[in-house]
């Protein structure tokens, strides 16, 4: 179907689906007509601010953004971006929620007339203005296109013009995309609300104007605090436990558990390695004397044989000087390489050939199959007697490439349907053919083609090494018997290195995650994880190549994390705090070259102002900036204790600006980005200050 087609040709695809939805929240309730049904289900994936999200109808929008995602990319979807598709839905779910609350006590809202308005009014929307879908034959957004779509969908034949299951793809597509235009929408006015309660004041406009006009150079000296061992600073736990109260808010978290697991990789054993050396060594004989090269290659290579003419950069790469100096008939191999094993057999020699063609195309479709040749003659006789098969492109053909004049480009021999491949490399520059496609036609014209070369046919016959069956066993009954000698944490860490086991850890796991570490797919080694108490070792899991066996070391309740999980921190800092403390005494009185003398480092640091946060070489050290841009010249500074070292400067030189203060444009300026950060701010707040439950782990 055409229209289907054209999303798939003209679509986002997933990467402007998936990124702009984390933004804009475009999720939503697609189908709200046959809701009552789901409605009808108890079981909750989350409560937020009270309202309960079923189950039933949270699976339904991830099940429509599937339809969505496989109607532009026209293929599958695989496990990473299935696990997208979940997260946009889980986090659009969450931020409609709070956003549409917020909105509701307000009176907030979109009407029909503006939604129109930005569908296929005068207000276009630019999520529907940026979907290349709605392109015109120039490339340009085209609110007609719009409107041919939805009668295309809605119209009064569209049950009949378009099978069920497609209509139903489409009108969903709609839908998503109309949603999304009114979610965005609303976060707009929402956020244009709290930028109008946002002003800034000239006084503010000014400051900012002075801290960033004056700029200036320092030399300084200083001391790095991991230059005292941390063994010499003590620290009480009284001092750890005030940081931690002090700090404490930073410290929330949501559920999640320490996971220690051993993971041990299925990889193939010197059997697997000698049964397939001997198994290509015995076929070598039947590859070498075989007048069906096709078959026995086809039959037994992990590489198929398409016959295809090959330039020497396309032969793989072990076989290119064989492929070209040997003759028809000879074999090379057995070889291995990268855990493979392969030969290779010249098939042909000799074959002269243009490097690439340069082609245009029409894709002809009309009534009938004798209307469509017909067509294609006409076109074809047309440009033999001068005309522009460019311009012919841009009238008749119903390919996407029409617009530009049938244009395809420069394209090598290989990969390409040997239909179109075995003209295309031997008609002349200027000359055109056909291929038919039921009753469809594409006549293509050959604009120019490139040098020729010489060409081979040469079938490879290659064997990857995997790891079999009996060494799976093997490797799986072992990592068994380490389960039932070892079922307890201490023994599990303790015994694993005399196996041969390396265990590895992942702290703090969300309870929803899906991966450990870089272990993919570890979804069910997670909800094991926080089904049981901390320090009991699992059974055996098998995920990809992988046998995995885990323990629980800890679990973390939903709250703030205990001052013991964040010592480590919290001593860092305050030895930190110390180690500034005891530089400035060291450093009190002492100018830059006694420092240096001392061990001190010293340098240049430059262009610093009031605004700065990282500098030169000295990266983030905002209470020294703060000091340079407003030191008097050429005079050495006190002490100062910085974010990683203690210092001493002198400004050197200062320059300000010629630029006169404009408060207009200051303001202007601050504006912009106070209300850049409300977009991303604002929903963050609500979402801070919200009730969320999150019962997900139950379910996925």
């Amino acid at each position: 179907m055409a229209t289907l087609e054209k999303i798939r040709s003209k679509g986002i695809l997933l990467l402007i689906v998936v990124g702009a939805a984390l933004v804009i929240f475009i999720v939503g309730d697609l189908v709200n007509s046959g809701s009552s049904y789901f409605n009808e289900s108890s079981a909750n994936v989350a409560k937020i601010n009270g309202e309960n999200i079923k189950i039933r109808d949270y699976a339904l929008k991830i099940e429509q953004l599937n339809d969505v995602v496989r109607l532009e990319n026209g293929s599958n979807i695989n496990d990473e971006m299935s696990e997208q598709i979940r997260q946009m839905v889980w986090y659009s779910t969450v931020n409609e929620n709070i956003l549409g609350a917020e909105c509701d006590k307000i009176g907030m809202t979109v009407t029909n007339d503006e939604l129109a308005d930005m569908l296929v009014g005068n207000h276009i929307s630019r999520i529907i203005a940026s979907n290349r879908m709605f392109v015109n034959q120039n490339g340009v957004f085209d609110v007609n296109t719009v409107k041919q779509f939805l009668l295309a969908i809605d119209g009064e034949d569209a049950e009949n013009n378009i099978p069920y299951d497609q209509l139903n793809q489409l009108r969903n597509y709609w839908k998503y995309y109309e949603h999304a235009v009114k979610t965005m929408r609303l976060q707009e006015k929402y956020n244009d609300l709290l930028a109008e309660a946002l002003v800034i004041n000239p006084l503010e406009a000014k400051y900012a104007y002075d801290n960033s006009k004056v700029t200036a150079d320092a030399v300084y000296a200083m001391k790095n605090y991991f230059a005292i061992p941390d063994s010499t600073i003590s620290v009480s736990d009284q001092e750890v436990k005030a940081l931690y109260n002090k700090k404490k808010e930073q410290y929330k978290q949501e559920a999640g558990a320490d996971i220690k697991y051993i993971s041990i990789a299925v990889r193939p054993s010197e059997d697997d390695y000698a049964d397939v050396e001997k198994w290509i060594e015995d076929l070598k004989e039947e590859f070498t004397t075989t007048t069906d090269i096709v078959g026995i290659t086809n039959s037994n290579s992990d590489v198929p044989y398409r016959a295809e003419n090959l330039v020497k950069q396309q032969v793989d790469e072990d076989f290119q000087d064989f492929a070209f100096s040997g003759k028809a008939g000879d074999v090379m191999g057995p070889i291995f390489v990268n855990d493979t094993y392969k030969m290779a057999r010249i098939v042909e020699r000799g074959i002269m050939n243009p490097d690439s063609v340069k082609l245009r195309h029409i894709y002809l479709r009309a009534e009938n199959a004798e209307r469509t040749q017909a067509l294609a003659d006409s076109i074809q006789n047309a440009v033999k007697k001068g005309a522009s098969f460019a311009d012919l492109a841009v009238e008749h053909s119903l390919a996407q490439t029409g617009i530009n004049g049938g244009e395809i480009g420069w394209i090598s021999e290989l990969g390409l349907d040997k239909k179109i491949a075995t003209p295309a490399f031997s008609t002349p520059a200027k000359g055109m053919f056909q291929v038919k496609e039921g009753n469809d036609i594409n006549l293509f014209y050959v604009e120019a083609v490139g040098k020729k070369v010489e060409k081979v046919k040469i079938a490879v016959l290659s064997r990857y090494v995997d790891a079999s069956s009996r060494t799976h066993t093997t490797l799986y009954n072992k990592a068994k018997q380490y389960v039932v000698d070892n079922n307890t944490l201490e023994k599990f860490q303790s015994e694993a290195a005399a196996n041969g086991y390396t265990v590895m850890t992942a702290d703090n796991v969300d309870i929803n995650a899906t991966a450990i570490n870089n272990i993919r797919k570890a979804r069910e080694v997670v909800r094991w994880a926080f089904e049981n108490e901390a320090g009991t070792v699992s059974d055996v899991f098998e995920i990809e190549d992988n046998i995995i066996i885990a323990a629980v070391s800890e679990k973390h309740d939903k709250g703030y994390r205990s001052m013991d999980e964040v010592k480590a921190a919290l001593l860092s800092e305050i030895r930190r705090d110390k180690k500034g403390d005891m530089l400035l005494t060291e450093m009190e009185g002492k100018s830059i070259s006694e420092l240096a003398s001392m061990g001190f480092r010293v340098d240049t640091v430059r262009n610093v102002n009031f605004s700065n946060n990282h500098a030169g070489s000295i990266g983030n050290e905002p209470a020294l900036f703060a000091r340079i841009a407003t030191a008097e010249l050429n005079k050495e500074s006190e002490p100062v204790k910085g974010t990683f070292g203690a210092f001493v400067f002198k400004v050197i030189d200062r320059r300000e600006t010629e630029t006169p203060y404009n408060e207009k444009e200051e303001t202007v300026m601050l504006s912009t980005r106070e209300n850049y950060m409300i977009q991303y701010q604002a929903i963050e707040a609500l979402k801070e200050a919200a009730d969320i439950e999150d019962m997900r782990y139950k379910y996925y």
